[in-house]
């Protein structure tokens, strides 16, 4: 009596139990698995159907130890909750479906220590890239270890993709899209002090962080540009959030007069901002001009609508994952640019 298979035993079927449906070797359903040999279509079609028919998951620790990849890309971030990366994850997730990849989304939590795990899981696992998206600290341990994991990955044959952040350094195995920062800032910046504002404050310095430190150095550059002397003092440290803007700015106003004009780090920053504005009764931009950066659907819901620095979201996204599959050590930097709304007008008030 011939050996019932494991489909029909009730147990999980295997990689042989697919073989046999589809009347072909094994060495032919692995390389149907893998993606990396030639294989007929008709056969392909009908390892395909075999697998359909018995239900087979692929095993993708037993992938791992062959060798092979487990065809993911991998997406860290801070918050998944966040717009600012939520519209960067919808571009990495579309491209890696037009490029028959699966989309394994991991957050940090704003932990670094956590992000370096996470980079070192995707690894043991054979990701084919893994997108670090978002700012990086500047911390000479976090860089080392950032190194020795973009080596690794390499090594293995999978790539580190850092996404709107800087790069780790010419010697380093790593592809980087990120997006003009300081550019965006400057021309922000420029924006307001052309308006005739000259008491401008910062809201939202994240101390440390790259992204921070590119924004401050666009606003410092206009400001030496146009002549005008910075008060150190305007330059607020606070979360990306709208709960820091808001206390911010109920502090701010509380504390002085002169200020015209507040350059919120993001858009969800300005959020509360306006929203502390309102409630003290200052308007916007009559009284108070207000500026973010991001562009996220929000700032043109807002009201007043938010004047702020456009990002390219989903073409960050997209550019990543085409970025690590080919494993090219590429450095692509994409534009960005200030987008009028109702939020900025001449000062009425002087310093």
């Amino acid at each position: 009596m011939p050996k019932k298979s494991n489909a029909e035993n009730g147990k999980r079927p295997t990689i042989r139990d697919v073989a046999a449906r589809a009347g072909v070797s094994v060495p032919t359903v692995s390389r149907v698995l893998a993606g990396n040999y030639p294989v007929a279509p008709a056969t392909r079609s009908k390892v395909l159907r075999a697998m359909r028919e018995l239900d087979y998951v692929v095993n993708a620790h037993a992938r791992a130890l062959a060798g092979a990849t487990t065809k993911t890309v991998a997406f860290v971030v801070d918050d998944v909750t966040g717009p600012f990366y939520a519209y960067i994850a919808r571009g990495v997730e579309q491209q890696a479906a037009s490029e028959g990849r699966l989309c394994l989304l991991c957050t940090t939590h704003g932990d670094p220590e956590r992000e370096l795990a996470v980079v070192e899981l995707m690894r043991e696992q054979h990701a084919e890239a893994v997108i670090v998206v978002g700012g990086s600290w500047d911390d000479g341990k976090y860089h080392e270890r950032m190194r020795y994991f973009a080596s690794a990955l390499d090594r293995s044959g999978s790539r580190l993709v850092l996404c709107g952040r800087p790069s780790l350094g010419d010697d380093v195995p790593a592809s980087v899209v990120h997006y003009d920062n300081e550019g965006g800032a400057y021309a922000m910046t420029s924006h307001l002090l052309s308006a005739g504002h000259r008491t401008i404050a910062y809201m939202g310095v994240g101390v440390g962080f790259s992204t921070t430190d590119e924004r401050v150095r666009g606003f410092r550059r206009a400001h030496e540009d146009y002549g005008v002397a910075i008060d150190e003092s305007l330059f607020i440290p606070g979360e990306f959030l709208k709960s820091s803007g808001y206390d911010l700015t109920r502090e701010l106003v509380g504390g002085r007069d002169d200020v015209t004009a507040i350059f919120a780090a993001t858009d969800m920053v300005a959020a509360g901002v306006l929203k502390a504005l309102r409630e003290a009764g200052i308007s916007v931009p009559e009284d108070m001009s207000v500026v973010g950066f991001d562009d996220i659907p929000l700032a043109s819901d807002l009201t007043p609508a938010l004047t702020t620095v456009h990002v390219p979201h989903e073409e960050l996204g997209r550019e990543a994952v085409r970025l690590g599959l080919r494993r090219e050590a590429e450095q692509v930097v994409l534009g960005t640019h200030i987008v009028v709304r109702e939020t900025v007008a001449p000062p009425r008030r002087r310093a």
